[in-house]
């Protein structure tokens, strides 16, 4: 399995920190929940398990409370004597989004109000919140810089941008520092391929397989700044253990390289041994944008951010996990 020595790359800046991990259960929390075990951090999981589930943590060991950070007590009680949050929990789907736009804003923009809160009221030092590039819409512009304008296309999207001005808002007000970390499509090991909405490395995964040609919704010229996880737990760290103050500011976290879809499905297809299987298209959705990449150069600024795991080896390792555990 691939490994990215966090020691490495972080020290013992987490030793004996007492770190939140809302979400914790989930595909990018476990990641994290996994890194700051390494460094020797004590990590306590808030999970209300409906996206995450506790074998994706139990080899970590964890303090675990299964509960909805909807829920003021247990959240409050989740914080209590941490130094750092990491906010994860939220839903997480475009398309479903369009769907069930109250559901989303509850979780993801009211929810982040509530975790806030319950992190100001703990005397928490700093809240790293996981954003989205989704807030840049579909300008054509290329690469997504951090001040252009955004255009949320979809419920989630304008729920996590929500989520963004209340971190800023807070840093403003209350003199809790946080970060906002904008992420282009997160991929790698632990990522649900068995939702009607799983994110596109995942859904083709599981196609193929099973033996299906992967669907491409579109034309599949549609392009992503597709990001290994450990990079996104790489830039949590660093935002984390930040010596300056960050206050709320929106960070691009991606590889800076576009993939369309049409380069993706072969590749797959060929990783998996299926190279026989050509991609079917279907009918673009609703609130997709068409092309999307980093300008990285305010997280290499503000955070000292560089990839960590290059594309082509995340892939590798992805739909290694994905034959394991899907066969």
């Amino acid at each position: 399995m691939l490994q990215t020595d966090w020691r490495s790359l972080h020290g013992s800046a987490f030793a004996g920190a007492r770190c939140l991990v809302t979400g914790g259960a989930g595909f990018i929390g476990s990641h994290i929940v996994e890194a700051l075990t390494k460094l020797s951090a004590s990590v306590i999981v808030l999970d209300d398990l409906s996206g995450g589930a506790t074998p994706n943590i139990d080899p970590f060991k964890p303090e675990f409370v299964k509960g909805t950070i909807l829920d003021r007590d247990a959240l409050g009680a989740a914080t209590r004597g941490c130094k750092y949050v990491f906010h994860l929990a939220a839903l997480g789907s475009v398309p479903h989004s369009v769907e069930r736009p109250v559901e989303y804003h509850e979780a993801d923009a009211t929810g982040c109000v509530r975790v806030l809160e319950a992190a100001r009221h703990a005397g928490a030092k700093r809240v790293i919140y996981s954003a989205s590039s989704s807030c840049y819409g579909d300008s054509p512009e290329l690469p997504k810089r951090e001040t252009m304008a955004t255009s949320p296309r979809s419920p989630y999207a304008a729920a996590k941008l929500a989520g963004e001005a209340y971190m800023a808002a807070y840093a403003a007000s209350y003199g809790i520092d946080t970060a906002a970390l904008r992420y282009f499509n997160i991929f790698g090991p632990r990522q649900n391929a068995n939702s009607a909405y799983a994110a596109v490395i995942a859904a083709f995964a599981k196609a193929v397989i099973a033996g299906k040609p992967p669907t491409i919704f579109g034309d599949g010229t549609q392009s992503r700044d597709f990001t290994y996880v450990h990079n996104a737990v790489h830039a949590n760290l660093l935002a984390a253990r930040s010596d300056k103050p960050i206050r709320g500011e929106p960070i691009n976290v991606a590889c800076g390289v576009r993939i369309d879809l049409n380069t993706l499905a072969p590749a797959m297809c060929e990783l998996l041994g299926r190279p026989d299987l050509k991609p079917t298209y279907a009918p673009e959705r609703a609130g997709d944008v068409k092309h999307s990449q980093a300008d990285l150069s305010k997280a290499r600024d503000v955070l000292g951010y560089r990839p960590v795991v290059q594309f082509h080896d995340g892939l590798a390792e992805t739909v290694k996990w994905y034959r394991e555990v899907l066969k």
